[in-house]
C-alpha cells in the first residue's frame, strides 16, 4: 500500500512527491521494522549485579498520536509501529487538511496488525479532526503520552496538557561542510536531501556553513 498512500497524501494536502513519500511509507515500515524487531521491551531489560540494579521495560499505556500534514502516511506507520513494539494501544489524531489519508494509514495498519494478532482497537483513529477533539484526547485520563508532530502550535499544546510528551516540530538543520570533504559529492547530497519531497522533511537542511 505504499504507493497508494504516497498517492493519497499528495492529492490530498499538495505536499510533496508521490515517489519520495512512498520510500518514506517503506522506511517506516520495513527498516523500522528490521531495526527494532529484536529490542526487548517488557519485563526485564537489563540487569547489573555490581550495582544491584535491574532495568524493568513496562507499556506506559494510551499514546496519543498527533499527524502533521506534510507526512501523514509515514508517520501513522512510524508512531504505530513503535508504540505496539512498546506494548501500548495509539489513537491517532489526523491534521484536518489530511484527515482522509491519515484516517486510511490507521485502517490499513490496524488491518495488518490485527492479522498478526493485536488486540482489536489497538490502533485507532479520532473521525473528527477538530482542536476540540485534540484537545479533549491529549487530556483524556486514560491516555499517558503524547507523540506529538507539528507546527509549533500543535507541539506547545502537547507540552502544555499535562502529559509526559514528545514534541517534533519545524527543523532548522545546517550542514557543515569540512575543508576535507569532496565538495561535489557533499553539494549533491544535500541538494538531494533539500529536494527529497519537497523539502517536507522536518531534518531538511536549511542553510550551509562552509570552512
Amino acid at each position: 500500500q505504499a504507493r497508494r498512500l504516497a498517492e493519497l497524501a499528495v492529492e490530498e494536502t499538495g505536499f510533496g512527491i508521490p515517489a519520495d513519500k512512498e520510500i518514506k511509507n517503506r522506511f517506516a515500515a520495513l527498516t523500522l521494522y528490521d531495526a527494532i524487531k529484536d529490542e526487548r521491551t517488557h519485563g526485564i531489560l537489563a540487569e547489573d549485579r555490581e550495582k544491584r540494579t535491574i532495568d524493568i521495560g513496562v507499556p506506559v499505556g494510551i499514546v496519543a498520536g498527533l499527524v502533521p500534514s506534510t507526512n501523514p502516511t509515514s508517520t501513522v506507520c512510524y508512531k504505530a509501529m513503535i508504540a505496539l513494539k512498546a506494548g501500548c494501544a495509539i489513537v491517532f489524531s489526523p491534521h484536518p487538511a489530511a484527515a482522509k489519508c491519515t484516517r486510511r494509514s490507521v485502517e490499513i495498519v490496524a488491518q495488518a496488525a490485527e492479522a498478526a494478532g493485536c488486540p482489536r482497537g489497538a490502533v485507532s483513529c479520532l473521525q473528527t479532526p477538530t482542536m476540540e477533539a485534540v484537545d479533549e484526547l491529549m487530556k483524556c485520563p486514560p491516555v499517558r503520552l503524547i507523540l506529538a508532530t507539528g507546527g509549533p502550535g500543535m507541539v506547545k499544546a502537547a507540552y502544555s496538557s499535562g502529559k509526559p510528551a514528545i514534541g517534533v516540530g519545524a527543523g532548522n538543520g545546517p550542514a557543515y561542510i569540512h575543508k576535507s570533504a569532496d565538495i561535489p559529492k557533499a553539494v549533491a547530497d544535500i541538494i538531494r536531501s533539500k529536494t527529497f519531497d519537497n523539502g517536507t522533511v522536518c531534518a531538511s537542511e536549511q542553510s550551509i556553513i562552509v570552512e
